[in-house]
């Protein structure tokens, strides 16, 4: 009877110590979207990883587990592990002061050999303390200090709320191979010793794999004692070591501006001048931060606060510069589709060209806008705590669109109004148009503005919203075709017909004449003093119109200046016979 209770408590020990790794994943997984407490079935698998009795009682406050650190025995009852705060603070502080003989009990080694020695488990915590100093910010205030894991709320009566107890705590997320190891620590309970928090098994198995990809670099083995002497906690090797590898990429990047604008220049074609000129300068940015990543990762290895800085303020730098690189090579593109592809759009009956420069300006235009929209993204998705503050945004939408729609009405107006104009092409580039009296051409369509020039050459700066909310005249919308009105003052007893009739003999021989109109002269309006007379002359586009309707203006005036003796002109009569009689 006593050797069947062994052979029993045997078969018991290797079904207890035999359950697949992936439960305990699921379950962390689980507990990390917020889900709900996992079924029966599913704790005898958790359970199994912790070499609990699947048979036994389950307990949410904590895990059971029927052995507990073999390798080194179990945590002197000195050290406080009793909440998840005070079991992380142990570790850090014991390794912080190079205690790392105490700080290897702060650590769960259940899924490591049995035969891992007490040298081996002190080597893994100064591992794994080396790893979440250079690259975990732990929240401490967001760390429990209650064995039960509960974090402490209370209402606006200060009636504490209850809730169910916590047997996983997160702690803080690394990066690995594209994949995030998430640092936890969880209560677990053996026999009668107790509940304690450890550093989880699963953290501490990832504990040589992250050592292996953040631990030292070069100069951090190859610095000698003497020269590791730190201000204000953080070595000043490493901050000149990081102030000298970044003049030293600076330099570089410098010297890739210079040596590729005097390469491309040699060349004897002008759009490869053209693209060294407009892409030098982002590229030698691009190359040097590049450089600055190479060396710092691996010649020093950064911790702390500096660490978060100098890492966020490269990536930062690196992407801007990538976005800056290629909006600079959609602009070249979208140039030298305008100079050479597109027709001279100073001809205003050219309504070919003047269109696709439009769409061409509003197709860079959108195409900047998106590569802007994605450089934003991706310097967003690079931080955790900048898409919990998106996140954040986008459960308030409601309000942030009420306040942005506030702040920024008359930008956002601007834009929409600018995708209005692109879609329903009131104005083109090249257009004549009259805007509160002063006429020009259209020269540029940004974002939330219209350029006129003048043709006086000044350059009104009109806000889209205008142009879409006011009216204005826009000569060449349909046709550069124009007519123009010619508007003469004479005496009542002018021969009009020999004005009309030369008034035709003038407009035939005039070259800007187009022939889309025939001459006409009427007399339009009376005075008390003189007639009006209208001529119409038409031309190709306004520029040319007006050229030719102000010199039949001056020689119909020479020619009425000229007839008998300019007896014509108007004149203001007086009755002097009155006057005398009186």
């Amino acid at each position: 009877m006593k050797s069947f209770a062994i052979l029993l408590l045997l078969l018991f020990s290797v079904v207890t110590t035999t359950t697949p790794l992936s439960a305990q994943t699921e379950t962390d997984s689980t507990q990390k979207k917020g889900k709900e407490l996992p079924s029966k079935e599913f704790v005898v698998k958790e359970d199994a990883l912790y070499g609990s009795n699947p048979f036994g009682d389950y307990n949410e406050a904590y895990y059971l587990v029927n052995r507990l650190n073999d390798q080194i025995g179990l945590p002197p009852t000195k050290f406080n592990l009793r909440t998840p705060q005070a079991a992380l603070e142990h570790f850090v502080m014991s390794a912080r002061n190079g205690r790392y003989e105490d700080a290897m009990h702060a650590l769960n080694l259940n899924l490591l050999p049995t035969d891992l020695t007490k040298e081996q488990a002190i080597t893994l915590a100064e591992k794994l303390y080396f790893v979440i100093d250079q690259r975990v910010s732990i929240n401490w205030d967001g760390l429990s200090d209650r064995p039960d894991g509960q974090i402490d709320m209370s209402t606006s009566t200060n009636k504490a709320i209850a809730g169910k107890p916590r047997r996983s705590v997160v702690f803080g997320e690394v990066g690995l191979d594209e994949r995030d190891i998430v640092l936890r620590v969880q209560r677990v309970r053996y026999k009668d010793y107790g509940a304690l928090w450890l550093i989880s098994a699963n953290t501490v198995e990832n504990i040589e794999p992250l050592y292996e990809a953040y631990g030292p670099r070069k100069l951090d083995t190859m610095m000698p004692e003497w020269a590791r002497f730190e201000f204000l906690g953080f070595p000043v090797w490493k901050f000149a070591g990081t102030i000298l590898l970044f003049i030293i990429s600076y330099l570089f990047g410098i010297g890739v501006v210079r040596v590729s604008q005097k390469l491309f220049r040699r060349s004897e074609k002008i759009w490869i001048k053209s693209i060294a000129d407009k892409l030098a300068k982002p590229a030698g940015i691009l190359f040097g931060s590049f450089l600055f990543y190479i060396l710092l990762n691996y010649l020093i290895s950064l911790s702390g606060g500096f660490a978060s800085i100098v890492y966020t303020g490269l990536i930062i730098l690196m992407i801007i510069a990538i976005t800056w690189f290629v909006t600079r090579l959609v602009d070249y593109l979208m140039t030298y589709i305008a100079e050479n592809k597109v027709g001279d759009i100073s001809e205003e009956e050219n309504e070919e060209a003047r269109k696709m420069l439009t769409y061409i300006s509003v197709a860079k235009r959108i195409v900047t806008f998106l590569i802007f929209i994605i450089g934003g993204y991706v310097i967003i998705s690079q931080f955790r705590s900048l898409e919990k503050f998106g996140i954040s945004i986008l459960a308030s939408a409601g309000v942030a669109t009420v306040i942005l729609g506030i702040a920024a009405q008359n930008t956002l107006g601007n834009i929409f109004a600018g995708l209005q104009i692109a879609l329903t092409k009131p104005v083109r580039i090249g257009d004549t148009v009259i805007i509160n009296d002063d006429w020009g051409n259209v020269e540029e369509i940004g974002f939330t503005y219209m350029v006129i020039r003048t043709w006086d050459l000044r350059r009104l700066v009109v806000p889209l919203r205008w142009v879409i909310s006011n009216i204005f005249e826009n000569w060449s919308m349909t046709s550069s075709h124009q007519i123009r009105p010619i508007i003469i003052h004479a005496d009542y007893r002018i021969d009009v017909p020999k004005i009309r009739t030369k008034f035709e003999e003038l407009l035939k021989n005039a070259d800007e004449w187009d022939e889309e109109n025939p001459p006409i002269l009427q007399v339009v309006d009376t005075t008390d003093k003189s007639i009006k007379l209208r001529a119409l002359c038409s031309a190709k586009d306004a520029n040319t119109s007006w050229n030719l309707h102000c010199k039949l203006r001056e020689e119909l005036v020479a020619y009425i200046c000229e007839l008998e003796e300019g007896i014509y002109l108007t004149r203001e009569r007086i009755d002097v016979s009155q006057t005398n009689a009186s």
